[in-house]
């Protein structure tokens, strides 16, 4: 099981570049969306609508069709943890930020270290994009699916035209 799993409904298991993702919807909108860590996937299910649309855009994403998810999203957490995310949903396709810059953009300038707990803790990788968040100098820190998926998510992103 991954972290996250056993909190959400019926998960439909999607085959990504990046490997195999979990989407589950919580009734109102996509509440986890994580990388399957286990050995062999699990089969991939009917899904449910929603998911389904998910898994479109998320594909959409991967061909380099698609910069920004409309599928409706329901994530749970405290309200710095959501405050943070949106902030994280706010940042280009393709950009990045510091720690420190998504800190201030919350209103809460000496808040890096929380920021990074934050986007340790948020339950849609990639539709939440917590990949875009760097280090101060600008290096790999900290991503909770390791730094080689994020290397390859933000260099999918620069391929596909976005950048700084």
């Amino acid at each position: 099981m991954n972290r996250g799993e056993a909190r959400c409904g019926p998960v439909l298991y999607v085959k990504c570049p990046i490997g195999t993702v979990g989407l589950a919807d919580d009734g109102q909108g996509l509440s986890r969306v994580f990388l399957y860590q286990g050995g062999e996937a699990p089969p991939a299910g009917d899904g449910t609508p929603l998911t389904l649309r998910a898994a479109e855009e998320l594909r959409e994403y991967f061909s380099g069709e698609r910069t920004a998810f409309t599928v409706p999203l329901s994530p749970r957490g405290t309200p710095f943890q959501l405050e943070v995310w949106q902030a994280l949903r706010d940042i280009p396709y393709g950009r990045t930020r510091t720690y420190g810059e998504i800190a201030k953009a919350v209103g809460r300038p000496g808040a890096a270290r929380a920021v990074g707990m934050a986007n340790h803790d948020n339950p849609l990788l990639i539709f939440t994009p917590c990949h875009r968040v760097v280090g101060k100098n600008g290096s790999l820190t900290g991503f909770a699916c390791g730094l080689e998926v994020k290397a390859r998510l933000l260099e999918l992103e620069r391929l596909h035209g976005g950048g700084r």
